[in-house]
């Protein structure tokens, strides 16, 4: 889904030369970045390491900036906080024109507004949902900013994310129309009945905001063919807080799990994913023999093992110990994380219409079963557009996989 706009600062400033020294210090780059530009390897640079990071960022400042270029990035990849709080350090700060430190701290002001805003409409949602007595779990978003980064400033996020079980969603859709939240798609009893069995998420508008609610009740659809018992991740939910309240969490594990997915379902497009991994990794405690034992019974090693290794190269991150099997060299994964990084820095979504998106999706699977059953999945399982597509009559609602099967044909002919 795409990420709701809100204004950006920056755009303006021209390429400005550093004020760093002619005596740049060692910057311990690592080695996988060195041909990016050196606006996006600043960018990687904040949020980098932190033991490494000051002595990093100082030697990409000593080269000449594309300040606008470098605000850009930072506002694409959701990491326009991170960069704040890296550009901020005494030790670099100097070097930093003041104009560009100005439109940093108006920029951080203006995430702290929204992220305030945000958590104060997730508290209305939980509020309205615990009445209707649905058991229901904030994800992500302002979660993460308080669990993972301490303040929930220290996030860019733009929607809110609440998982719910997949039975409770008609009574969910029934409690928020009460609070003015509406599902941005419309479907008969037969296409909800199919779409709650095939789908994972509804989203939801709040006039004047559109697209500013996600109701999930899975981590990706089933054509994804990674087939989590979403039963027993609720059923094994801990407590955290938001903005002081207390509210349901999902275990660490599987919320490094679920993110390594969501980011690999949509190609690593964006480093503020990224960086959530890394910080996952780097600032909680998770009982990694399990993460690896759940990676293998869903059959995403390879996904797993993705992530982390984007996080070590581009990041700085260490992978745990523990993981060591699931990360053993594979020329496969390597080829994938270089691939990957190619594409990173570019400032557009992945399309998941093409046959190109088709072939990523099967090579990031280790087993022959999983990638025969996501070719399968995606061939015959129809959904919102076939539904809008072609209205046929209730007793030929099976007809929609062939209806699926052309539309898909057709589009992965034309979209290459």
């Amino acid at each position: 889904m795409s990420r709701r706009k809100f204004p950006a600062y920056g755009r303006e400033i021209a390429r400005m030369p550093s004020l760093a020294s002619s005596a740049a210090p060692d910057t311990g780059e690592l080695s996988t970045v060195a041909s990016f530009s050196p606006e996006f390897r600043l960018l990687l640079a904040c949020c980098g390491d932190e033991g490494a990071r000051a002595s990093r960022v100082a030697g990409v400042l000593s080269e000449n900036l594309d300040w606008s270029r470098v605000f850009a990035l930072a506002e694409f990849h959701s990491v326009s906080p991170t960069l704040h709080r890296a550009l901020s350090d005494p030790l670099v700060n100097g070097r930093v024109p003041l104009e560009v430190r100005e439109n940093l701290q108006r920029l951080f002001d203006q995430n702290v507004r929204k992220n305030l805003m945000l958590a104060a409409g997730l508290i209305g949602i939980l509020d309205c949902l615990e009445q209707a007595g649905i058991f229901a779990v904030p994800y992500k978003g302002a979660v993460l900013a308080e669990s993972l980064y301490g303040d929930l400033a220290m996030r860019d996020f733009s929607d809110l994310d609440v998982l719910v079980a997949a039975a409770d969603v008609p009574l969910a859709k029934k409690a928020l129309a009460t609070i003015g939240f509406t599902p941005n798609i419309a479907l008969t009893d037969a296409q909800e009945h199919a779409y709650l069995a095939t789908g994972y998420e509804y989203t939801f508008d709040a006039p004047p905001e559109k697209n500013l609610l996600e109701i999930q009740w899975n981590f990706a659809p089933r054509f994804f063919a990674v087939d989590f018992d979403m039963r027993a991740i609720l059923g094994r939910c801990a407590t955290g807080s938001v903005a002081g309240r207390t509210v349901r969490v999902l275990r660490d594990e599987d919320v490094f799990v679920g993110l390594c997915v969501h980011a690999a379902k949509h190609l690593w497009n964006r480093v503020g994913w990224l960086c959530d991994i890394a910080a996952l990794q780097q600032r909680r405690t998770l009982a990694w023999e399990q993460v690896a034992v759940e990676a293998k019974q869903l059959g995403i090693c390879r996904i797993l093992a993705v992530n982390l290794l984007l996080a070590q190269r581009l990041l700085g991150t260490k992978p745990p110990a523990e993981l060591e099997k699931v990360l053993q060299a594979e020329a496969e994964t390597a080829a994938i994380c270089s691939e990957i990084e190619e594409l990173l820095p570019a400032e557009d979504a992945r399309s998941t219409e093409s046959m190109s998106y088709v072939r990523w999706m099967l090579r990031l699977r280790e087993r022959v079963s999983d990638r025969v059953r996501f070719a399968t999945r995606l061939a015959f399982t129809p959904s919102t557009g076939e539904w809008q597509c072609v209205k046929l009559p209730g007793p030929l609602f099976p007809l929609y996989r062939m209806v699926r099967l052309a539309r898909l044909a057709s589009r992965l002919a034309r979209v290459r």
